[in-house]
């Protein structure tokens, strides 16, 4: 798909992998609407980017539909990259034997699971209210983790979201086939994102040291290459693609 006068949402824009997906669209010539939090620098990535910023909660019907409606104002919108999400370290029993939180839990299931399918649902409704192009009317890419397939101790939330992004997936594409919308999933690694930065050096390095071949974090720029190949690509669909350089996360 060719993007050029295009609009593409990104949630998650204003940073890390968002930010690296929506420079790269631009500079392929769409229309770059931000969707992020009040407190980050969204404003001015998109003004950099020559796009327009929103602010919403993903998982907030009221005000994603807010945000895709301001991204239907400036123009057809063909392109969904969904980058917003959240960690949240829990054990299912605590060390004490306690049950871990129940509303720990919901949260990050709220943010990350309920959150891709209120952005795929709003996203792909706009859409559908576009004519096609060479067969097809936009393209959805969801973002899962490499911890959707081999969650580590302690992920139990995090791990079963990005579980629940996989399987959304395929299901998604079968479901969208006869609006021309494609569906499919990044399920990254270990990559240098700001989240990881704030980590102490010899914990990055030990990060670092587990990924087999290139032997380092992957980059959001990465990433965003592999973004826009599956926007380009018109026979990706339905499925979930790791860039994790072969690795497999170990129990702890």
């Amino acid at each position: 798909m060719d993007v050029k006068g295009a609009v593409a949402i990104v949630t998650g824009g204003a940073s890390g992998l968002g930010l690296a997906t929506a420079r790269r669209l631009a500079a392929q010539g769409a229309k770059v609407l931000i969707v992020d939090q009040a407190a980050s620098n969204g404003a001015a990535v998109a003004q950099a980017l020559g796009g327009a910023f929103a602010v919403a909660d993903v998982a907030d019907e009221a005000t994603m539909q807010e945000a895709v409606a301001q991204a239907e104002a400036m123009g057809p919108v063909r392109v969904l990259v969904h980058c917003a999400g959240r960690g949240g370290a829990l054990r299912i029993l605590e060390r004490d034997g306690s049950p871990g939180s129940l509303s720990h839990y919901e949260a990050v299931i709220r943010v990350n699971l309920t959150g891709s399918f209120n952005a795929l649902r709003l996203a792909a409704a706009a859409m559908a209210r576009t004519e096609p192009v060479d067969g097809e009317r936009g393209v959805c890419i969801l973002t899962a983790s490499i911890a959707g397939y081999e969650g580590q101790i302690g992920q139990i939330p995090y791990a079963s979201s990005k579980a629940g992004v996989i399987g959304m997936t395929v299901v998604a594409a079968r479901d969208l086939a006869s609006k021309g919308i494609r569906v499919c999933t990044i399920a990254p690694g270990i990559m240098d994102t700001p989240m990881l930065q704030r980590l102490p050096d010899p914990v990055k390095e030990s990060l670092a040291h587990g990924v087999p071949n290139p032997h380092r974090l992957g980059s959001p720029d990465e990433y965003a290459k592999l973004a826009l190949h599956i926007v380009d690509n018109a026979y990706l669909n339905g499925e979930t693609i790791r860039v994790d350089g072969a690795l497999r996360m170990a129990p702890r």
